[in-house]
């Protein structure tokens, strides 16, 4: 694939998840932002800064990045939201680029921003098609922006 090629698609997955306005922390390697359509409180992108169309693509340093972006982030999360379990689903079937979806998981509801917030799929698969609080236009931001908190402590 020639490298337009590449950056188109890589501009417009960024596009279509927001990546640079709901970025909750950026490393050399990758980038985690807020997941526009909130299947659970706290849902991510984790997604590679440059464009690469398969896991194996991903070189020995940004693998060693990832590890320690993981750190962060899992902290954070537990420290914002207290989530139970986590998942990382990387099923690149529509967007052709290496990222996953995080996706903390709860058992029982949790309240962020006045709202009360669910995991429609707990203990199974996660439902991915959910949008909480879309109606809300501010609560994406209230999110990134206490992540951002949690990763500063």
């Amino acid at each position: 694939m020639d490298e337009t090629k590449e950056s188109l698609i890589l501009s417009g997955f960024r596009a279509k998840f927001q990546v640079d306005e709901l970025l909750v922390l950026r490393t050399t390697a990758w980038s985690w932002s807020v997941r526009p359509a909130q299947a659970t409180l706290g849902a991510g992108i984790l997604s590679l800064n440059r464009y690469a169309a398969r896991f194996s693509d991903v070189t020995a340093a940004e693998m060693a990045d990832l590890a320690a972006l993981l750190t962060k982030l899992e902290q954070a999360l537990q420290s914002a939201f207290a989530y139970e379990a986590i998942n990382y689903l990387m099923l690149m079937m529509v967007d052709k680029h290496v990222h996953f979806h995080v996706i903390p998981r709860y058992p029982a509801g949790r309240r962020f921003a006045g709202l009360e917030w669910l995991d429609s799929g707990w203990p199974a698969m996660p439902v991915l098609a959910d949008q909480q609080h879309r109606e809300r236009v501010d609560v994406l931001a209230l999110i990134r922006d206490r992540l951002q908190a949690d990763c500063a402590d």
